[in-house]
Parts: structure tokens; C-alpha cells; sequence
């Protein structure tokens, strides 16, 4: 989270700043500090959500379907094998996907330099119609354009954002993308064996799994809708939420691992 502090000099306030009512003003003189909270790392965050999801449903998917065979030695052995073959599956997707994301900024950028160095004026013209869409005149940011066009390595970042809308990526954002989706699905993913570590009745397991499974993804609903929800319903919605995608998904896979294993007895 990032945070910037103002220093504001107002009339006194009479109520707390909420939601609704950020705050009602009095005759008098006072100081208000405003703090305004920013999450500086959606991606991380995004990272986690990838990880947590696929780690409470599959996991719990897998041994849920193999508990049919009655065996709980059988369970973990399965379920601790696809945990740690499916987190290494998934961070090399995350390193992948952003070493992707990378190179094609990387791409782009050097063909927006290109541009620059060959047609200046029209990437100038280009400049203005990007403050065209915020109604700001041409002769208002005339100054703008003109300090840009000095600073050649300003300018193509100034391209890169606003016309091309691409955000330079970290280079350390491919392992931390991969260790944070891989570590997010092995954390969430042992929750639903824990009962087949301690109980040796695999259907009793099952249904201990079935609760526990259900209560992190309520949890885990609660927890990302609160980073992102502006209100506690929203809060309430998206744990819910995700419970429903969560079960639906679980239970489409447990289906899914039911119906082979009866096929494959017929």
C-alpha cells in the first residue's frame, strides 16, 4: 500500500469522516490531514487470487475423487503429488506469462522510439489528441508537447502509457509472480488433506474436507473482497461469491474424477 499525506487547513469538523459523509465543516480553523491508501501491488495481488483459487479447488477435486477408493494412504500420496507438480506447474506459468509480458513491452517500446526518431511531428500530433480526450486545448498544452519532445526518453515512456496503455513491467516480476502463485497454491491446496493425514476412515475424511474446503473459500472470499470492496456488503457479496464459483468448480471436477474412475470399472 502506498500512502500520500496532505496537510489541509479547513474549518473545524463537526462528524467523523465516513463513506457517506467525508466530513461536514463548521466556522472555525482546524487542519485536516488527508491520507489517501493506494494498493501499489494489483498484480501481487492478482498473483495470490490465481494461486489461492486453483489451490482450494483442485487439490480438494483430486482427493475428494480417489477417496472413493477407500484408501487415505492413497489420498495423500495422490494429493501431495499433484500439490507439489501442480504449484511448480503454475509458477512457471506466472514466470512465463510475465517474461511474455516483458518482451513485448520491450517490443513495443523500441518500435515506439522508432516512431519518435522518424516522425516527430506526427507523434506530436498524437500527443495532442491524447489531452484531447480530457477536453484540454491544444494551445493549453502546447508547452507540454514541446518540453516532451526534448526529452526523447520521457517522450516514448509518455507514449508507452497513454497511447499504447502499457505500464513498464519489473524484471523481478517474473519470479515473484511464480514463487507467489506457486507458494499461494501449495498453502491453500493442503488445507482440504489435512483430515486425511489424521483420520483413516477416507469417507469420513471426505466429508471434514467438504466442511473445511468450504469454510477456507469463505475465508479466502472474505479476505479478497476486502482489499478491493468499498462497502461491507460488497465485502459479504464476494465471499459468497466465491464460495459458489469455488464449490461449482470443486464439485465439477469431483464429477469429473467420479465418472472416470466408474468408467474405468465398468
Amino acid at each position: 500500500m502506498t500512502e500520500k499525506t496532505h496537510n489541509i487547513v479547513v474549518t473545524s469538523i463537526d462528524a467523523r469522516p465516513t463513506m457517506s459523509n467525508p466530513a461536514s465543516l463548521e466556522e472555525g480553523k482546524g487542519e485536516v490531514q488527508h491520507v489517501e491508501h493506494h494498493s501499489s501491488q494489483p498484480r501481487l495481488l492478482s498473483d495470490m487470487i490465481i494461486g489461492f483459487s486453483d489451490g482450494l479447488t483442485v487439490p480438494f477435486a483430486l482427493t475428494a475423487g480417489i477417496s472413493s477408493l477407500g484408501s487415505t494412504k492413497l489420498v495423500v500420496m495422490s494429493g501431495l503429488a499433484e500439490l507439489f507438480s501442480g504449484a511448480i506447474s503454475m509458477g512457471l506459468g506466472g514466470y512465463l506469462g510475465n517474461k511474455s509480458e516483458i518482451e513485448f513491452y520491450r517490443r513495443e517500446r523500441h518500435r515506439e522510439q522508432m516512431e519518435v526518431d522518424l516522425f516527430p511531428e506526427k507523434e506530436k500530433e498524437e500527443i495532442y489528441d491524447i489531452f484531447a480526450e480530457y477536453e484540454i486545448e491544444r494551445e493549453a498544452c502546447r508547452g507540454v508537447v514541446e518540453s516532451l519532445a526534448r526529452r526523447k526518453e520521457l517522450w516514448v515512456d509518455f507514449m508507452m502509457k497513454f497511447e499504447l496503455e502499457l505500464m513498464k513491467p519489473e524484471d523481478s516480476r517474473v519470479w515473484v509472480s511464480a514463487v507467489t502463485i506457486g507458494l499461494s497454491y501449495m498453502i491453500s491446496g493442503i488445507f482440504p488433506m489435512i483430515p486425511y493425514f489424521i483420520m483413516k476412515d477416507a469417507t469420513k475424511a471426505l466429508f471434514v474436507s467438504i466442511g473445511i474446503t468450504a469454510f477456507m473459500l469463505l475465508v479466502f472470499g472474505v479476505a479478497k473482497s476486502y482489499m478491493v470492496a468499498t462497502s461491507r456488503r460488497q465485502i459479504v457479496v464476494g465471499a459468497i461469491e466465491t464460495l459458489i464459483v469455488g464449490a461449482a468448480a470443486a464439485g465439477v471436477s469431483y464429477g469429473m474424477v467420479r465418472g472416470l474412475d466408474h468408467a474405468t470399472n465398468l
